[in-house]
């Protein structure tokens, strides 16, 4: 199967990406996603563009961060493949840029590989995030898996009831958080993350069902991205690791949220 390739940044150009049972539909449907690509390299944004389009997607280019806010008062928008290291700024101050103001999904594009950087990207908003080198067929798949995941996580499903132990406070109607009357910002997956243990709280919740529930029956991923987000998630709840309040590791198996009476004198119910 040929490709080509450029040191660092491997990007396959003649490469079909098959996902039979939704490629289909989502070249047959009557609206196309548009995703915007934030990138400043010609060798990644060419072959890359000219995959999505093949695969049923639209896509606008941004250079620059100031191109990226630009363009992000498209209300098309589906998705946003942001890079980290922008010729005019950090793909960072992008990332909160956009989220003060939309949830559009953002899967952050970054050389490096090390923790620091993802933990980074996941907290101020990212719903993912891809290390170059990367193929095109592996950022299809990413961006089809993370439509499914936010679409799924904006359907009602009647479970609409606040749920508030301690000092938090989760609203899935509103999709909010707080904790002790302050607004916590979470990205996506961090809410679900959090909704999902909250209301098993008391319960070991297994990471294979989390990876499940949170992420993707078919999410091929490491697991660690399981824990980043969890780091994350403590941090926003001033939830020291070593001795938790709210969530708890059960090691080789899964997190608990502590029930409503281990944390009685937290200032909750």
């Amino acid at each position: 199967m040929a490709t080509t390739t450029t040191p660092a940044t491997a990007v396959a150009t003649t490469e079909r990406i098959e996902e039979p049972a939704l490629g289909q539909a989502v070249l047959m449907q009557p609206g196309r996603r548009t995703v915007l690509l934030v990138e400043d390299e010609e060798s990644i944004t060419a072959p890359l563009s000219d995959a999505l389009t093949r695969e049923g997607f639209d896509t606008e280019v941004a250079r620059t961060a100031g191109e990226a806010l630009a363009l992000s008062g498209n209300a098309r928008l589906d998705l946003v493949l942001l890079d980290v290291m922008l010729p005019d700024g950090s793909g960072f101050d992008v990332c909160r840029e956009l989220r003060r103001n939309s949830r559009v999904p953002i899967i952050m594009l970054t050389a490096r590989g090390d923790e620091t950087d993802r933990i980074v990207g996941l907290e101020i908003g990212a719903d993912d995030y891809i290390v170059k080198p990367f193929s095109a067929r592996e950022v299809v798949a990413r961006i089809r898996a993370v439509l499914r995941r936010t679409e799924g996580s904006d359907r009602t499903d009647g479970s609409d009831d606040a749920i508030e132990i301690g000092a938090v406070r989760l609203d899935p109607a509103r999709r909010s958080v707080s904790l002790a009357g302050e607004a916590v910002e979470l990205s996506r997956k961090e809410f679900d993350l959090l909704q999902l243990l909250m209301a098993n709280a008391g319960a070991v919740v297994p990471r294979e069902r989390i990876i499940e529930e949170v992420w993707d029956t078919t999410w091929f991923g490491q697991t660690k991205t399981l824990d980043v987000h969890v780091s994350s998630l403590r941090k926003k709840l001033a939830d020291d690791p070593a001795s938790p309040t709210y969530v708890h590791t059960a090691r080789g198996v899964g997190f608990r949220f502590a029930a409503r009476d281990e944390v009685v004198g937290e200032g909750g119910r």
